[in-house]
Parts: C-alpha cells; sequence; structure tokens
C-alpha cells in the first residue's frame, strides 16, 4: 500500500531507528528479542542493546521444531503449517515482550527476522548442478507485519546464496562494522550449537575479514544429554568435568572432511548431529561422562585449531553464545589456544554478548533499508508490509 511504501521510505531517512532483532538458532532454545537503538549505518553505525529477553519455547514447541529441523525428510503439509504456526508464534512473543518492557508498538521502526533454520546445505550436487549452495530458514514474515502493525525484514541469507556464497556466517558485516579495531586483531566466536568465527585483522577492508563456521558447539554435547540422558545440556560442565577423555572417540570424532577445507566454509546440524555421535561411538564401549568429556574437548579442539590457524599476532577474542555458559568447555578452550589469543571479556565491546546474534539481524535491517554498498556488498533482507 502507498501509506506503507511512505512510511517505509521515511524510516529508511531516519538518522536513528529502533530496531527488534529476532534470533532462534539452532539449539532450539528460544527466540531470542533485542530491541536496538541503531544510529546513522556503514561505517558510522552505533547500536545500543536498550533490552533484551529470550522467550524460551515449551517443551512441545521445541518438541514440534525439532522434528522438522535439520532431518532428510519431513512432511511438506506440517513444514507448511510450521511456517504460518511460527509467524504468529512470534508475533504474539513480540507482543507479549513489547507489553512487559511497557514498549508501544508504534514506537518500533522495524523487526529484523532471521528464522528458524531448517535445513542447509552448501556446495551440493543437484539435478545438473555439481556445486549448489542452498539454505532454508522459515516462519511467514507476512503474518509477523500483518499481527504486529510493524514493517518485517527478513530472508536475510537469500541475497547471499544470490551472491554463489554459502549463505553463513552472516555476521561477518555486521562484526566489522561495529567491532573492528584499528590497532589490534580481534576473533569474535559464536559458541551456539555450531561454533562460528569473525577474524577481524587490524585497520583492514571488510574483504580482508574472514567469517566461518569451525565445527560443532554445543550441539553434540547438547543431543547426548536430551537424548541419552534427559537431561538439556551439561550445565557449566559439570558431567565432562568428571569424565576422561577418550582418545579413540576423540580420534573418529575428528575423521571428517568438512575439517580438511579451509575457511570460510559453513555447516549445521544436517552433519553434526546424534547419528554422528553414534557412529563415532560404534566401537567404543565407555560410560556417559567420558563420552561427554570426549565430546566437550572435541568441540574446543576443533574451535582452537581454527583460531591458531588465523593470527601469529597478539589477538584480542571475544566469546558469545550458550557455550560461554559452559565454565569447563571455556576453560579447555583458554588451554588449548596459543599464547598469542588473549580471552577478553565480551563486556569491553559494550554489548550482552547473549544478545548479539539478534543485535545483528537489526543491523543488517538497517543496512536493507539505509545502508550504502561501500559498506556492504550487497544488501540482504526482504521487506513485509503490515498491510
Amino acid at each position: 500500500m502507498k501509506s506503507d511504501i511512505i512510511k517505509l521510505a521515511n524510516i529508511a531517512n531516519k538518522p536513528t531507528k529502533r530496531i527488534l532483532g529476532l534470533m532462534s538458532g539452532t539449539s532450539l532454545d528460544g527466540l531470542d528479542i533485542a530491541l536496538c537503538k541503531i544510529t546513522h549505518h556503514g561505517k558510522r553505525t552505533k547500536l545500543e542493546v536498550e533490552k533484551f529477553k529470550t522467550v524460551t519455547y515449551s517443551q512441545s514447541q521445541r518438541a514440534l521444531l525439532s522434528q522438522h529441523a535439520s532431518v532428510p525428510k519431513v512432511d511438506l503439509r506440517s513444514l507448511c503449517q510450521l511456517h504460518t504456526w511460527l509467524g504468529r508464534l512470534y508475533a504474539d512473543m513480540i507482543s507479549e515482550t513489547l507489553q512487559l518492557w511497557q514498549e508501544e508498538h508504534q514506537s518500533i521502526d522495524l523487526i529484523a527476522s532471521h528464522g528458524q533454520t531448517i535445513y542447509h546445505c552448501p556446495g551440493q550436487p543437484f539435478y545438473t548442478a555439481s556445486n549448489l549452495h542452498s539454505t532454508l530458514q522459515i516462519v511467514d514474515a507476512d503474518v509477523i507485519a500483518t499481527k504486529t502493525g510493524i514493517i518485517t525484514i527478513s530472508d536475510f541469507r537469500q541475497k547471499h546464496i544470490a551472491n554463489e556464497l554459502e549463505g553463513a556466517p552472516l555476521v561477518q558485516y555486521g562484526d566489522h562494522l561495529l567491532y573492528s579495531d584499528k590497532k589490534v586483531d580481534r576473533i569474535l566466536l559464536n559458541i551456539g550449537g555450531i561454533s562460528n568465527l569473525t577474524y577481524l585483522p587490524k585497520a583492514k577492508a571488510i574483504n580482508d575479514t574472514i567469517s566461518s563456521d569451525v565445527g560443532p558447539g554445543n550441539t553434540l554435547i547438547d543431543q547426548y544429554c536430551q537424548h541419552t540422558l534427559g537431561i538439556a545440556y551439561d550445565e557449566n560442565g559439570k558431567i565432562a568435568s568428571s569424565g576422561n577423555v577418550n582418545d579413540k572417540l576423540l580420534i573418529k570424532l575428528s575423521q571428517h572432511a568438512f575439517f580438511d577445507l579451509p575457511l570460510p566454509k559453513s555447516t549445521g546440524q544436517e552433519l553434526f548431529n546424534r547419528a554422528y555421535i553414534q557412529r563415532a561411538l560404534s566401537e567404543c564401549d565407555l560410560c556417559h561422562e567420558d563420552i561427554i568429556a570426549t565430546l566437550t574437548e572435541f568441540t574446543a579442539r576443533t574451535i582452537a585449531e581454527a583460531i591458531n590457524q588465523l593470527t601469529t599476532e597478539l589477538t584480542e577474542l571475544y566469546v558469545s553464545g550458550g557455550g560461554v555458559h559452559n565454565a569447563f568447555l571455556m576453560q579447555r578452550l583458554g588451554g588449548l589456544l596459543k599464547g598469542t589469543i588473549v580471552i577478553k571479556d565480551f563486556a569491553n565491546l559494550n554489548i550482552d554478548p547473549d544478545a548479539k546474534e539478534a543485535a545483528l539481524f537489526a543491523l543488517l535491517a538497517n543496512e536493507t533499508l539505509s545502508g550504502e554498498k561501500e559498506a556492504l556488498p550487497f544488501s540482504m533482507g526482504k521487506i513485509s508490509l503490515p498491510n
């Protein structure tokens, strides 16, 4: 509608916007909602997370998402319905959160919705294509926009795919604009279900940065805990710390072609899942504690090996994501990093590490409307109007 187009143009020209960034990762913990105040765009961008909340999925909601995500076969009718249902769920979660925060819907300029990754499939043959990148994130952004009355930007990964990239990770652009430094190399590591990093060499342009998945984050540990022990995760790594690393299992876990690929690369739970664990365990008879200790060591080593190859200079490492709350995993990671890598408190970057990914999608929404090509190589996101 013309009125919405005019409103969109006015928002694009605002020097400061209030944008709700939404993120639901592969761990399926819940919906992260970050209310961000973003001033300017491109290299002048200033981002402040005003408020943040994770709305936890219920057990049944999480089970429903698990039935559809990263599995080789799914019922198409159910997937179609899930797309719309998620839009309604997100809209309700947004409205309830805004009410909790005593914020009016009209005070929000945009919603930036990452959606829920259902399948990520980089570099695979299909039909006549020998090397096809594809990825699928669902949630009907038109439903979000219509039910909240707020213009919604979604499908951030598709322009990445259209430019023959892998659709992941996308944090490179926001990390470069917000956190690159003129005096020191930095690495921003996110340990979610999958671990990814952005390497920001000092005083370099965006084309000189590297953003890549490096392997499993919490996913293998969580999946073993959930499916074998009936618990959500290994809190603070307590189970892992009581076990012993099994070298035979560690070697089997490490024997995959993904780890031989150069950075950048991407992956997902399509590869690192319960079946991956079961194959590695096929000739091992271990107690639960030793298995979880080995899965934790495997995660820490794959991250450390990727980081150690990136730089020989003094480098600041900032860690976000659910893995940062696993004290034993962080202890092992620190012990495996070479001496030039110094783990720093994410508070030094003035952002809650749990809010970082949701906030970076808010930044991408801002760039979609107001950005210039010299800041990012291409715009991202599709626009859904309320009417």
